[in-house]
């Protein structure tokens, strides 16, 4: 099991409902501290160089205020071709991103950072998860954005909730298409030595 040492305090810097309960599923001890950071500041450009540098700004923000702490900033957007699907803006949207995704291979890219100020540290990446949905009928869609599940979710959809059906087959990290791969991000915070191994 895993336990950060005492003196160490992690934030992470999301109000991200899966985000929270992905880490407190894998152990971690932690304080959730939302970034202000305004996400329409950065220009949209290719997939994982996108979700760097905003993972990387949000954790910065939170950084700033709490320059001793250890900080997680992330951001997770959907790629369908050569188009990168956020969060609906609208019924209208919701359908129109499904429709895209319909019967098609998708990809899920997470990027996510890990900062401390006052040690001057800084690591950030992105990783990337092949989805399949199965061919959706109009009236599945419907269905699924009458649930209101799509609005706050990039691609308007949750792996994790009722779009789990709609799913054929993944490659890659689960955790990653629910917002946030838990195994590197563990695999990171380890390597920054602020991590003790209870055996």
């Amino acid at each position: 099991m895993h336990n950060l040492k005492k003196e160490s305090l992690l934030i992470l810097a999301s109000e991200s409902p899966r985000r929270k309960e992905l880490l407190a599923g894998a152990g971690l001890s932690f304080t959730v501290i939302p970034s202000l950071f305004d996400e329409s500041s950065v220009p949209i450009s290719a997939p994982e160089t996108y979700v760097k540098l905003l993972a990387e700004s949000k954790a910065s923000d939170v950084s700033n205020k709490y320059p001793e702490q250890w900080i997680i900033g992330a951001d997770t957007i959907v790629q369908s071709d050569n188009d990168i699907l956020g969060k609906p803006s609208s019924e209208k949207d919701a359908f129109r991103m499904l429709k895209q995704l319909n019967g098609r291979i998708h990809h899920v890219v997470t990027g996510y950072s890990i900062c401390c100020k006052k040690r001057n540290f800084n690591f950030t990446e992105a990783v990337t998860t092949e989805v399949l949905f199965k061919d959706l009928t109009e009236k599945e869609i419907c269905w699924y954005i009458n649930t209101k599940e799509p609005f706050d979710k990039a691609g308007a959809y949750a792996i994790q909730g009722l779009a789990s059906r709609f799913v054929k087959r993944i490659n890659g990290s689960y955790t990653n298409v629910v917002g946030l791969p838990v195994c590197e991000v563990i695999e990171a915070l380890e390597r920054t030595k602020i991590w003790s191994r209870n055996i």
